[in-house]
Order: C-alpha cells, then sequence, then structure tokens
C-alpha cells in the first residue's frame, strides 16, 4: 500500500521538473501547450486528492493544523485561478504564460510550505498504518480521475472547506 506523503511528495517532484521543462519552450508554445494540458489536470487532481482525503486526516489526527489547512487549500485555489486564466487564453500567448506563471508561483509556494509544515508534522504524528491507508484512498482517486476527468477546476473556498472539516 502506498504511503500518502511518498505520492504526494512524487507528485511534488513531477510537478517541479514539469514546470521547468516549460519555461525552456517560450518559443514553441505548440510544445509547451503539450506539457501545459496533463499538468494543469493533474495539479488539480492532485488538490482536490489532497482535499478530500490528505487534509481531513491532517486535521484530525494532529492538532493545531487549522491555520496550515486553511492556507493550503487558499493555495490551491490560487493554482487553480491560473489554470483557469491560462484555459481562456491562447496558447504562447503573453496572458496564456501569465497565467501558467500565476499557477507555477502559487505551487513553488504551496508545495514548500506543505513538505514544511503539513506533511513532516503527518508524518511525525500519524501511523503508517493510517497514511498507507489515506494513500490508497489517494490513489485510488487520482486513478478515477486520470487526466482532470469529472473535475471542474473551481474554486474549493479556504472557508467553506475550513467550515465543514472543523
Amino acid at each position: 500500500m502506498p504511503d500518502v506523503i511518498r505520492l504526494i511528495l512524487d507528485d511534488h517532484e513531477s510537478f517541479r521538473a514539469r514546470f521547468a521543462a516549460l519555461e525552456e519552450l517560450r518559443e514553441d508554445p505548440q510544445a509547451a501547450a503539450a506539457i501545459w494540458a496533463p499538468l494543469a489536470a493533474e495539479l488539480e487532481v492532485h488538490a482536490t486528492a489532497e482535499e478530500q482525503f490528505f487534509y481531513p486526516q491532517l486535521l484530525d489526527r494532529v492538532d493545531g493544523m487549522e491555520d496550515e489547512t486553511e492556507d493550503a487549500v487558499s493555495d490551491h485555489d490560487e493554482i487553480r485561478q491560473g489554470i483557469r486564466r491560462a484555459a481562456a487564453a491562447e496558447p504562447g500567448s503573453d496572458d496564456w504564460w501569465g497565467g501558467i506563471q500565476d499557477a507555477r508561483e502559487a505551487n513553488d509556494e504551496h508545495l514548500a510550505e506543505e513538505e514544511r509544515d503539513d506533511l513532516a508534522p503527518f508524518l511525525e504524528k500519524v501511523s503508517l498504518e493510517v497514511r498507507n491507508e489515506v494513500g490508497e484512498k489517494f490513489a485510488a482517486f487520482k486513478r478515477e480521475h486520470a487526466h482532470g476527468a469529472g473535475l471542474d477546476y473551481s474554486d474549493t473556498g479556504a472557508d467553506e472547506y475550513m467550515q465543514e472539516h472543523t
């Protein structure tokens, strides 16, 4: 069974590599679009999986994680806003690249904070058995929603999320 921490970190590594690859393709919008489209979908799948499976467990099992969780959901919404901005623009245009840059900046901040402030205490406080159970649900969700299938990229809303989960 997969440890949810490992699954999340593997996604983070993939996201960083693909955002870096995009930077090399500024002069080739078609090649950049071929990287961006699946990356945008995987960012949404990852964020939604975290919101459904990881963050509720973090709130339940690690004391004092409300602020960090609220910040993470806000970060996810900022990433989604960048994705939507890019989706509304012509590939290769300034607006398209601007949306990608918005998503990248929000994602970079989110990954650093999540690794330091959320994953580390979860790893310390939560048993491998529970991490594997959450990991199985996380992985199943990703398989079910491969390429963003069935997801709408709308903001979750940090306030609403916290009201529902606390």
